[in-house]
């Protein structure tokens, strides 16, 4: 599980493109899961780990084009995957899910979303992510 045949026959674990919204500090109290991209991305680290496949690269992006280079950069048909977290995720990270989803399609590329709950935030879940996004070049690493 996790694995296709490569073509020089070996087995490749599939790769994940892990997609989270890029989602402004201002809409933190509104919305705060999409604003914590850490969380987003960590949903579909362990979406990923659950299947035995391999997060290859995370995106953080907020309207971004389906023929966006960086979406496609290095995606081989057939063996790597799309993730978000949810579709509301997908919605604000790219400029139409849409065509992305016709995109992929024709590329022979899976897209899936996570499908859990998103979590609940209190005050306390609020702020570390305020002082996480807020302070990136204080040294302040998150915890």
């Amino acid at each position: 599980m996790g694995q296709l045949r490569g073509a020089c026959g070996g087995l490749a674990p599939v790769r994940v493109t892990a997609i989270a919204s890029l989602t402004p500090l201002e809409e933190l109290e509104a919305d705060p899961f999409l604003v914590d991209s850490r969380s987003q991305h960590a949903m579909c680290a362990w979406w990923a780990a659950e299947r035995g496949y391999v997060v290859a690269r995370e995106l953080l992006v907020g309207g971004l084009r389906f023929d966006h280079c960086a979406l496609w950069d290095g995606v081989r048909s057939g063996v790597d995957v799309f993730v978000a977290p949810s579709r509301r995720v997908l919605e604000r990270a790219l400029s139409t899910v849409e065509e992305f989803t016709a995109e992929c399609a024709r590329r022979g590329v899976r897209v899936e979303t996570v499908g859990r709950a998103e979590p609940s935030y209190d005050a306390q879940m609020k702020a570390r992510v305020h002082r996480r996004l807020s302070m990136p070049t204080a040294g302040y690493d998150g915890r």
